[in-house]
């Protein structure tokens, strides 16, 4: 009998060490405000990425990656949290924010009535807009905040998995982790509503899709080594770049851990400003963002290049 629980305690380690696998928690405060992002951290390792068996044949082939360790959002950031940095009055005067950039005034409300005090999801705006509110969280606190990458999110996301879904390989259960085209109304909700992954991550399938740090490439796995690790396609231009998750609008098979989606031009069609603007999308109200922080933090240096880097493009 004991050799049997030996035996079974051997054969269950690799699952349960998979399924302990954050190793912090934190809540990041937002200076001078009543609001707190929370956070996990993950002690990074290797992964199975993309899928063998997906239609799309820019997410397969199977390719073994790693991943450094960070932190990443439980939620993703809500519009609470992301007004604060757009109100910042130090911003305009250039003060303690070092005179960040930030989003010009919407011409019009891009929540499309969706809902925004109270915990709903930030939405319609550009990855340079997300990437300049973690440049502004990283001046308010001193900490380097970033937006995941691919490699990252997916690694999140999977939560030590290998099936489609975090929970299993078929829809059938994913009402009770996402809101998605069949429960959501034809709306985003407020986050943390649903089931979290195994990791306590709320809302990384459905909601609102979410931005990552690459440009895309449809031959990103293809492209992918062996064992490569923290992986990025930096940008060099503002379109496609990636996008994760699916949305409140996908049918479940964009919701799949592997599913990977791109930015179009068509985003901001009926936005009537000239130049459109670089920050908000006006048929983009599905897309938002959370956030990560490195466990190996960059110099301000290194910082301030990466910010400057999706500013230019």
């Amino acid at each position: 009998m004991v050799k049997k629980l030996i035996t079974l305690f051997v054969l269950l380690c690799p699952y349960l060490f998979i399924y302990a696998q954050p190793v912090s928690k934190e809540e990041v405060l937002i200076p001078e405000s009543n609001q707190s992002i929370k956070m996990i951290g993950l002690q990074g390792g290797s992964f199975t990425m993309g899928s063998n068996t997906s239609l799309n044949q820019h997410e397969k082939p199977t390719r073994q990656v790693q991943v450094s360790p960070f932190s990443i959002g439980v939620y993703e950031i809500t519009h609470d949290q992301f007004d604060i940095f757009f109100k910042d009055e130090e911003i305009s005067q250039g003060s303690k924010a070092d005179a960040i950039t930030r989003p010009t005034p919407q011409y019009i409300d891009l929540s499309w009535n969706m809902g925004k005090e109270g915990g709903f999801p930030a939405n319609s705006m550009s990855v340079d807009a997300a990437m300049m509110f973690c440049r502004w969280l990283y001046h308010k606190t001193g900490k380097f905040f970033r937006l995941p990458t691919e490699a990252e999110w997916e690694y999140a996301c999977r939560a030590g998995t290998q099936t489609a879904y975090f929970y299993g390989d078929g829809p059938e259960k994913l009402g009770q982790y996402a809101w998605y085209k069949l429960n959501s109304q034809e709306k985003y909700q407020k986050v943390g509503m649903k089931k979290p992954n195994p990791w306590g991550l709320y809302d990384m399938m459905g909601n609102v899709a979410e931005w990552t740090m690459d440009q895309y490439d449809q031959e990103y796995l293809k492209k992918t080594l062996t064992n490569e690790k923290d992986k990025i396609i930096l940008p060099v231009s503002r379109y496609p770049r990636s996008i994760r998750g699916g949305s409140y609008m996908d049918d479940a098979k964009k919701l799949r851990s592997f599913s990977r989606q791109f930015s179009e031009t068509s985003w901001n069609k009926r936005d009537p400003q000239l130049p459109k603007s670089r920050w908000w999308l006006t048929d983009g109200m599905f897309v938002g963002f959370r956030i990560v922080c490195p466990a190996n933090q960059p110099t301000q240096e290194e910082a301030e290049k990466l910010y400057k880097l999706y500013l230019g493009n």
